[in-house]
């Protein structure tokens, strides 16, 4: 008997706020390009006076994640903290209307943090620098975590960023130790190199004690074993993890479980905007996973979802996936 979810992700329910500028813009404002840092309210509204138009867009590694598996079809739901005031109301909205579940408690109106937002800027190559102010999202504690539904899930998939939160690691172990019971599965992605580094020993503790899937870039992989040499770092992590998919960029991506070593390359697509790529990858990777793919199938599906959301600005698909996976010959069921 099937269970009630495929897949439950875990994260930062947090909204994007996208905007394209001039590399310039990063160095006037000592902004670091390229990776995500975490920033407090007061420097959120800074930003946000010196960007120009934005768009602002539901988004969180995770839940990008599971926003793109609902649209594929794939039972979903996402736990996630947002507050009870106007981006809480827009995120939980769009998370119901993309077809994932999400029942989390919104914080209450007098909570003193507000629903966490990422300030994504985009330079003309496609590269995003984020800003993140976590907000009411960085106090996801155990209490949000609904055994009955990690129990009642195939996978659940958890967001690295979360490590940052004060009881982020007890909310996790609270949700591992209740899908394992059910016979369920733990995937988690690596998120960031420099979030890598703030909590390289408890990645690597949960990594080879509970996690079945491992999903990172070649710089998280990288930073996880310390090395320089991304094959070393593979090889490293093949002993430690049933399986783990590792993105190259515009080289695609490789997927390692036991003594298989597969390869795919990217999607050739013209780069609009680079964020929600690695997110969306999953997407494509965990459907395949799910409908019984073979380990190749779930590459090229990973690959084909990120191309989609990397040709338009925003994290989340406005392509019908379902239509573009049929397209590819690769849909499932």
């Amino acid at each position: 008997m099937s269970k009630p979810w495929q897949v439950v992700g875990i994260g930062n329910a947090i909204v994007d706020v996208l905007t394209q500028i001039e590399d310039s813009f990063l160095t006037e404002n000592g902004v670091e390009r390229g990776i995500m840092q975490l920033i407090d309210r007061d420097r959120a509204v800074e930003l946000y006076s010196k960007m120009g138009p934005a768009r602002e867009i539901s988004g969180g590694s995770a839940a990008n994640t599971i926003a793109g598996l609902a649209a594929l079809g794939t039972r979903t739901a996402y736990v996630g903290k947002v507050k009870d005031d106007q981006l809480g109301e827009i995120f939980a909205h769009d998370m119901r209307a993309q077809g994932a579940g999400f029942e989390t408690p919104l914080a209450p109106k007098d909570h003193e943090h507000e629903t966490g937002r990422c300030m994504v800027l985009v330079s003309p190559d496609s590269e995003r620098s984020m800003n993140t102010y976590l907000g009411v999202s960085e106090f996801l504690a155990p209490d949000d975590i609904d055994e009955h539904q990690m129990a009642g899930a195939d996978w659940i998939f958890l967001e690295g960023y979360r490590f940052d939160g004060p009881d982020s690691v007890a909310a996790f172990a609270k949700a591992i130790r209740a899908t394992k019971a059910a016979q369920g599965k733990v995937g988690i992605t690596l998120s960031d190199p420099f979030c890598v580094e703030r909590h390289r020993d408890e990645f690597l503790r949960m990594i080879r004690s509970d996690v079945d899937l491992l999903v990172a870039n070649e710089h998280e992989l990288k930073s996880l074993y310390q090395t320089d040499d991304l094959d070393a770092a593979m090889r490293s992590a093949q002993a430690d993890v049933p399986a783990t998919a590792c993105t190259v960029g515009e080289k695609g991506a490789h997927i390692l479980a036991g003594d298989l070593h597969e390869h795919v390359p990217a999607e050739a697509v013209n780069v609009v905007d680079a964020t929600g790529a690695g997110d969306l990858f999953v997407s494509g990777l965990m459907y395949g996973m799910t409908t019984g793919r073979d380990w190749k199938t779930c590459l090229r599906m990973g690959c084909v979802v990120a191309g989609e959301v990397i040709s338009h600005i925003g994290a989340r698909p406005e392509a019908d996936l379902r239509d573009l996976m049929a397209k590819e010959g690769l849909l499932a069921g």
